[in-house]
């Protein structure tokens, strides 16, 4: 006969390390509930904007909001569990539902008025064009010589004459 320390975590303890790995993840996926969820995006900057792709399969787009203030485009909708098939159990649910929202923080040379978006195959694509008028490269003429150093002369000789009371 073996004698063991009773610590009481035997019964919960995997045999294995493989068994140890599958219980983790098994728990960690089924325990991940109806919270929310973050889709996955790809964004992308264009010679003439930017264009952000949200994976979003099976939201419609009634349940998806696109705002833009101040900078910001927020992506924001919600997934629902809708299987409501009598006789099914379900073992695993793998797939995210609840609520999402996801912001971008875009720069100024954007045209806020010509935003558009459109969900083709579960993807969500916003385009998001720059403003030309803000992204329009402009020469910009340096001044110098000895006309940009005359009037200021002209205002230092003024202001000293005035201090001392005399007008020259």
């Amino acid at each position: 006969m073996v004698l063991r320390k009773y610590n009481g975590m035997q019964d919960d303890m995997p045999q294995t390390f493989s068994s140890m790995l599958d219980r983790f993840f098994n728990e960690s996926v089924n325990s991940r509930g109806f919270a929310g969820f973050t889709p996955h995006v790809d964004a992308c900057e264009t010679e003439n904007g930017y264009e952000i792709e949200v994976a979003l399969p099976g939201i419609r787009k009634e349940d998806i909001a696109i705002d833009f203030q101040e900078g910001k485009l927020t992506i924001s909708g919600e997934r629902r569990f809708e299987k409501k098939e009598e006789g099914r159990r379900y073992q695993m649910l793998e797939t995210q539902y609840g609520t999402f929202s996801r912001s971008f923080y875009l720069p100024d040379n954007v045209d806020a008025d010509k935003i558009s978006a459109q969900l083709q195959d579960g993807v969500l694509v916003v385009n998001v064009p720059k403003d030309e008028q803000k992204t329009m490269k402009r020469q910009i003429t340096i001044s110098g010589g000895e006309e940009a150093k005359q009037p200021a002369k002209q205002k230092r000789v003024a202001a000293t004459a005035s201090e001392n009371g005399k007008d020259k």
